[in-house]
């Protein structure tokens, strides 16, 4: 036998032997009843030391004409048995999963289990209503520490000691002059101080804030908005018209406003501000006593004293400021006649919203 045809009989061979093998591997495979055989029969066939590793180490006696040949075939067995394998481990592990729920006593045939979908809460929604509305009037969210000193919760603020929102009773002290904010306006404060003097100043401030309130209409943590504007000649006629605005933009374009003289420490001249009731349209109703009228927000021009401790010369500038409490809007809003409802958690009443 001439040396042509003794590795023409090699090649054969080896060929032969290569698809004997795939044949032998996927026979296996098809008959496989667990995971564990079939990893088994991979080991057996397509390990480091399998049947395919042992048969392609006869190509050291093929020419350099037929090893490709050889590498060819030993690719398409290879391919052929892993995609029987896959297949095979496919339908095992379907087969695993119907015999699991059937041994649990599971109907796969019953419709699922829907699952809740979540919302977001009322309180958030209003909420962003509130910033959308003062974000399209250019001005800008700003946020600040909610465990204050008493420096800027009170004394930078216009604030005096013997003043009564500094009774232990009303604010939360964690210690001598640490406290948890009563309002947000410290961070008007700390916002003015870092960029005085540039003007103008177009904020809101929202966040949480702590009173010692416990009822119907108070809670000792509620959510609070600010704002505030300071610039070269604002009037109160500005204050006037952007909450006018912001009114009939929250509760409906029929909806007037009503300011009443009042008294903040920080603003001089102070006024409360009432919007015309969103139950009886200003009719009077017993939601809002027969008046007319649902008290919504304080708000004034800033006080002088605050502008100095800020850093901005109040014979140039000035400002307005107005502060309103989420939970107050929402309830307006939505006719919610007691607070602690918000916090309750009940998905009875969060559904409706």
């Amino acid at each position: 036998m001439t040396g042509f045809n003794r590795v023409l009989e090699t090649r054969v061979f080896m060929e032969e032997k290569l698809r004997k093998m795939g044949e032998d591997a996927c026979g296996a495979l098809a008959k496989a009843g667990s995971l564990e055989e079939l990893n088994g029969i991979r080991v057996r066939f397509l390990g480091k030391k399998g049947e395919l590793t042992q048969i392609l180490r006869g190509m050291g006696g093929l020419s350099a004409q037929e090893r490709p040949r050889i590498g060819q075939v030993a690719n398409e067995v290879r391919s052929a048995v892993e995609n029987e394998l896959e297949a095979r481990s496919a339908t095992l592990k379907r087969l695993l999963r119907e015999q699991k729920l059937r041994s649990e006593g599971i109907d796969v045939t019953l419709p699922g289990v829907p699952l809740l979908r979540g919302g977001k809460h009322p309180l958030s929604v209003v909420l962003e209503e509130i910033q959308e509305i003062f974000l399209g009037l250019g001005y800008s969210i700003a946020e600040g520490p909610e465990v204050e000193t008493d420096y800027y919760n009170f004394e930078a603020l216009n604030l005096p000691k013997e003043h009564p929102a500094r009774d232990m009773q009303d604010t939360f002290f964690v210690g001598e002059e640490i406290l948890l904010r009563t309002h947000t306006s410290p961070v008007q404060v700390r916002y003015m101080e870092r960029t005085a003097p540039e003007l103008p100043v177009k904020i809101i401030a929202p966040g949480k804030v702590y009173r010692r309130d416990d009822d119907a209409t108070h809670s000792p943590m509620f959510s609070q908005v600010e704002g505030l504007a300071v610039d070269r000649r604002i009037t109160f006629s500005d204050l006037k018209g952007t909450l006018d605005l912001f009114a009939r933009e929250m509760f409906g374009s029929k909806t007037k406003t009503r300011f009443r003289p009042s008294y903040f420490p920080f603003t001089e001249p102070s006024a409360e501000v009432d919007i015309s009731c969103v139950m009886c349209g200003g009719n009077g109703c017993r939601v809002c006593s027969h008046t007319g009228w649902l008290e919504i927000l304080g708000s004034g021009m800033v006080h002088p004293r605050v502008l100095e401790v800020s850093g901005y010369n109040s014979e140039e500038v000035t400002g307005f400021a107005f502060g309103m409490g989420v939970e107050r809007v929402a309830m307006l809003k939505y006719g919610i006649d007691d607070m602690r409802l918000l916090f309750d958690n009940d998905l009875r009443f969060l559904r409706q919203f």
